[in-house]
């Protein structure tokens, strides 16, 4: 059953890798790297400050980089103890596909970008719902945006990537609820 899984996994991702084109390339290594984005992580901390105070940001602060740390790491033991290769790693499959990116790591399950980008989403979009309730629907599309990113450069398969968002999402709630938390109880509203 295991065997029929990975078999459909690969399947799949040869079918999304292959319909990237070279016109597209340039645009999915941008999105893929991960420097890209700290604007909008600036200004995602911007709005937590604007609509919180500069006490809370300094909670927000350390619970997103206590989250982010949980996240990678988490996802690293993952990529150490399953052992997985990463599709660009496959001697049998590189012939079949688009390999773009800059790098081919040695384990690719599951995805941190996409665990990392859905945790940020996750906890952005929750602690800023009610003043943006639509920002959460935003966030959670970037963040599919940045997985799909990965299939598209040839490192990681479809269950990578969706085992790493759900990871994240998961992440993100408790990271959430952590900060709510620690705002009720050292930020007086």
């Amino acid at each position: 059953m295991i065997d029929q899984l990975l078999e459909y996994d690969t399947e799949l991702f040869l079918f999304l890798n292959n319909l990237g084109s070279t016109t597209w390339d340039t645009l999915w290594l941008i999105i893929t790297d991960k420097l890209t984005f700290i604007p909008l992580y600036a200004l995602l901390l911007f709005l937590l400050y604007k609509k919180f105070g500069a006490k809370s940001l300094i909670i927000f602060v350390v619970v997103v980089a206590l989250m982010i740390t949980f996240t990678d790491q988490i996802t690293n033991v993952f990529k150490r103890g399953f052992e997985r290769p990463r599709p660009c790693g496959e001697d049998g499959l590189i012939d079949q596909m688009r390999f773009i990116a800059v790098r081919c790591g040695k384990y690719g399950f599951f995805s941190g970008h996409s665990s990392n980008s859905m945790a940020a989403a996750v906890f952005a979009g929750l602690m800023l719902k009610p003043y943006y309730k639509h920002l959460i629907f935003i966030l959670l599309f970037w963040s599919a945006i940045v997985a799909y990113s990965r299939i598209y450069v040839g490192v990681h398969y479809p269950l990578d990537i969706v085992c790493g968002l759900t990871f994240g999402a998961i992440s993100g709630f408790i990271f959430y609820k952590l900060a709510k938390n620690l705002l009720n109880r050292y930020i007086k509203s």
